[in-house]
């Protein structure tokens, strides 16, 4: 094999192919995404366990709040919240995940280009620097509900530990796909 104006030429070929495009690197999965090896796994295992970790984390938050809020009901109506905290909990846990699953199902039909999941990885670490400081004041407004935020977010963080495929690598096959296309005559 020899390399002839950038071009690869393989022995008894005519003519020079174009080498293949290289692989993308992707948020989070960075390349490991295209061969789906140990690595790969590994990392979706890592990232699951982080969001497992902030996902208990942030329940032990929300009904560390919620505890506090109760202590100040009345005793006589306590039951009646928690019993209420309950049935809300459980709307929110099926509307968590149903509403992830509609989010990937439309990210998946158009997926981004590795351009695009970079720059939407930076756009949501920028917003969400300024939701962390906002949401600092919600929560203490949110007390008397957050059994429920705890719900839909449980959901919510299942449901993208679970997703087969990450939008972005969608994005970057269908990418790679365009650009072996153009490179085929």
């Amino acid at each position: 094999m020899t390399t002839i104006q950038g071009k690869v030429v393989m022995p008894g070929m005519a003519s020079p192919t174009t080498p293949d495009p290289p692989v993308p690197r992707l948020p989070v999965v960075g390349t490991t995404w295209y061969r789906r090896g140990v690595r790969y796994w590994l990392r979706r295992a890592s990232i699951a366990l982080f969001i497992l970790l902030f996902t208990a984390f942030f329940c032990f938050i929300a009904f560390s709040l919620y505890q506090g809020f109760r202590s100040a009901l009345p005793p006589w109506l306590r039951p009646y919240w928690d019993w209420a905290e309950i049935a809300a909990t459980c709307v929110t846990l099926p509307w968590g995940w149903i509403a992830a699953r509609r989010q990937y199902r439309k990210e998946i039909a158009d997926p981004p280009t590795p351009e695009d999941a970079w720059r939407i990885k930076r756009e949501r670490a920028r917003r969400g620097r300024s939701l962390a400081v906002t949401g600092r004041a919600l929560l203490i407004i949110a007390a008397p509900v957050m059994p429920a935020f705890a719900g839909f977010f449980v959901a919510q963080m299942i449901c993208a530990v679970t997703v087969p495929r990450y939008p972005s690598e969608l994005g970057a096959l269908k990418a790679m796909a365009a650009a072996a296309a153009q490179r085929t005559p």
